[in-house]
């Protein structure tokens, strides 16, 4: 039986330990060293091809469809990348949408998300855009100009299996309750717009898939209650990254099952036979695997048996999802001296400004 991460941490181990992905991402920056300055990210789209092919036979028999999330990941190239290979993307605010379409994805394979829109969206008139209604308020303010425009539409719901992951006991702020949702429909109704998608999105690093085989049976019981029967249910993103560890150093994907979520979705096409769709947004996923932030030791301190690294990038500018996770690490050069508690903290005259703390090798030296 697996043990529980919030009841017990993990045994220290290196942070530095030698794999092969880490030895071709540590290939592909040594050349880079001498020709850019650090701090800098480096990305390839190889790790998320690959991850499209295992998501693309671990939902085999499912139509299923999965979105860019801009927001994970809002660069250029990547969007050039995936708009080439004619797949949709997933957009959360005007910038995001403007960068899209700069990058020469149409409209018809753009889907417009996130709350308050109805504050920034209005200025793209534009053809056929998918959007997500958040709100009641959202719906009565982009029902006209959907009209207008050929929007396909659909509706956010808030199931109770979604909440704050920072204190569970209360809900977050995407998506409709019941009543939000039977308002919407509502006014949609009176436009004589169709609500053709239904969505949620849980959380990040969703623990179980049994989570969303709950939050299916009740934002489709929202549906019902509404007279709603849709094409497409979009279950947001959210599946827990692979090579990621929490704070107690478990790996976040520890419980997750692939292969039961895919069951799930297969029991919700049965049974809801309205359904002829899945959308999935995943953006960590699909994308952590595909970069890396590269940043050099400037100075090295040891006091009261901590060593301290101090590098020209960090978690305050560069590194926020080390608040909460764990992430790889290697050195160039590679060290394998003795380790030694370690932490690696970044240039701002911040406590906080930490990337990582644990056992690393005790030759790792300015410059490095």
């Amino acid at each position: 039986m697996k043990k529980n991460p919030a009841e017990e941490d993990a045994p220290p181990e290196p942070l530095i330990q030698e794999d092969s992905r880490r030895a071709a991402w540590r290939s592909r920056i040594t050349p880079l060293l001498n020709e850019f300055p650090t701090p800098f990210f480096l990305f390839a789209t190889e790790p998320i091809e690959a991850g499209l092919e295992e998501l693309t036979r671990a939902f085999e028999g499912i139509p299923i469809t999965h979105w860019l999330s801009v927001k994970t990941q809002p660069l250029p190239a990547l969007l050039r990348w995936w708009n080439a290979a004619s797949r949709p993307v997933e957009v959360v605010s005007g910038w995001e949408l403007k960068l899209a379409l700069q990058c020469g994805v149409p409209s018809h394979r753009l889907l417009v998300n996130g709350p308050a829109k109805h504050h920034w969206l209005p200025e793209f008139q534009i053809e056929g855009l998918h959007v997500h209604l958040d709100s009641p308020a959202e719906a009565g303010a982009i029902a006209p100009i959907a009209a207008k425009r050929r929007w396909k539409l659909g509706l956010r719901c808030c199931p109770m299996s979604e909440f704050d992951p920072e204190t569970p006991r209360y809900p977050s702020q995407f998506g409709m309750s019941g009543e939000e949702l039977a308002s919407a429909v509502r006014i949609l109704a009176g436009h004589r717009l169709a609500v053709e998608s239904l969505h949620f999105h849980l959380r990040t690093n969703v623990a179980r898939a049994e989570v969303y085989r709950t939050a299916i049976s009740e934002v489709m019981a929202m549906a019902e209650a509404c007279g709603v029967r849709p094409a497409v249910l979009d279950i947001g993103g959210g599946m827990p990254a692979r090579h990621v560890r929490g704070m107690r150093g478990w790996n976040v994907d520890q419980n997750f099952s692939v292969s039961e979520l895919s069951a799930a979705l297969k029991q919700a096409l049965v049974e809801h036979p309205s359904l002829k769709e899945i959308w999935m947004e995943n953006g960590r996923w699909l994308l952590a695997d595909s970069g890396v932030l590269a940043v050099r030791i400037l100075d090295v301190k040891e006091r009261r048996g901590m060593r301290s690294l101090i590098c020209d990038g960090g978690r305050t500018l560069n590194a926020m999802p080390s608040c909460w996770e764990q992430h790889d690490m290697t050195s160039i050069p590679l060290r394998t001296g003795p380790c030694v508690m370690t932490t690696v903290n970044g240039p701002t005259c911040m406590a906080f400004d930490k990337l990582a703390r644990g056992q690393l090798p005790g030759d790792l030296a300015p410059g490095d």
